[in-house]
């Protein structure tokens, strides 16, 4: 389901794609339901969006960066930086979360810092880090 009217510039390791749902598990990377390729053997995955997306599900990157409103963000491992609203939730297991927005669901993660300037709806868990508002 599209949430938002307009499709997002999203760049995996200097790879651009179009897009509103990203889900990288095990390496596999699809992007509205197409699986992609990208053509560099670096270890480390960062992913930018440029954009309003609905979904982002990733289980391992070393950074999520996002200017625009998300619906939900969820990584095993990784920081999530983003400059816009969440509608729903964003979690991590172990990684730092920075919000320039809103937050209307709860914002977790179990190993990482948590710095959010706007409002959250829901509650905000961290089991070793910090909570800055």
């Amino acid at each position: 389901m599209k949430l938002f009217n307009k499709m997002a510039q999203i760049i995996i390791n200097n790879t651009k794609h179009i897009g509103s749902q990203i889900n990288i598990n095990n390496g596999n990377i699809t992007i509205d339901g197409k699986k992609i390729t990208i053509d560099n053997d670096e270890k480390q995955i960062n992913i930018s969006v440029v954009g309003d997306i609905s979904d982002l599900s990733v289980d391992s990157c070393e950074k999520i960066d996002i200017k625009g409103n998300v619906k939900k963000v969820k990584t095993s491992s990784g920081d999530i930086d983003i400059t816009g609203d969440v509608l729903e939730d964003i979690q991590t297991s172990s990684g730092d979360i920075d919000i320039s927005g809103n937050v209307n669901g709860n914002v977790q993660t179990s190993s990482g810092d948590v710095k959010c300037s706007g409002d959250i709806q829901g509650s905000v868990r961290t089991m070793s880090g910090n909570i800055k508002r």
